[in-house]
């Protein structure tokens, strides 16, 4: 829904369903790794902020990641090289292919902040394997409890996958996120 006072200034806002989930144990079997790329998966320590840029701009674009996008550099390295924050950046066949990023700065709660595959590799069975590492790399930290959120914004199997993993539902909210001015639209998101 665009608010119009919103598009007076540039700004327009779109209406989402946001659910927040939780994990408390890993799940007994996790998906195999994928026959076919070569994958790999390494932390990016103190990660170079084009990088995270670049990342979370490919990643996010279909889904409207806007949040950190208007971020300036203090803002955006607060959230991303601060202690407790952990970022792992999947390669396959040698180029970037997707990210997570979890909070570990919760004690024994773990937030996992983001988690997506670049456009070029959605849809090729590769995320269920790539959520399953992210869930381990949490639990192999002490963790007691996981949480993650996905929105109606979001890849339309996003919930479902991460329900199959083991993920279970808490609570839903709506929100109206604010789309900068001039940022363009994926095609299946009308506002």
């Amino acid at each position: 829904m665009t608010d119009p006072k919103s598009e007076n200034a540039g700004v327009a806002s779109i209406e989402t369903v946001v659910t927040y989930l939780e994990m408390t144990q890993p799940p007994p079997v996790l998906p195999p790794q994928p026959v076919g790329p070569r994958l790999a998966l390494m932390k990016a320590d103190t990660i170079p902020l084009h990088f995270y840029r670049y990342l979370y701009a490919t990643v996010g674009h279909d889904w409207l990641w806007v949040e950190r996008l208007v971020m300036d550099d203090d803002a955006l390295a607060e959230k991303v090289q601060r202690e407790g924050i952990e970022i792992s950046v999947l390669y396959a066949n040698g180029a970037p292919a997707g990210y997570f990023e979890l909070d570990l700065a919760g004690g024994k709660t773990v937030d996992l902040v983001y988690f997506g595959l670049m456009p070029d590799w959605t849809g090729r069975k590769i995320g269920p394997w790539f959520l399953g590492c992210a869930v381990m790399e949490a639990f192999s930290a002490g963790t007691e409890r996981l949480t993650i959120n996905t929105s109606t914004l979001d890849h339309p199997g996003a919930l479902r996958l991460y329900q199959r993993i083991g993920f279970q539902p808490i609570r839903r909210e709506t929100k109206n996120l604010v789309i900068p001015a001039g940022m363009p639209r994926p095609a299946h998101i009308h506002t």
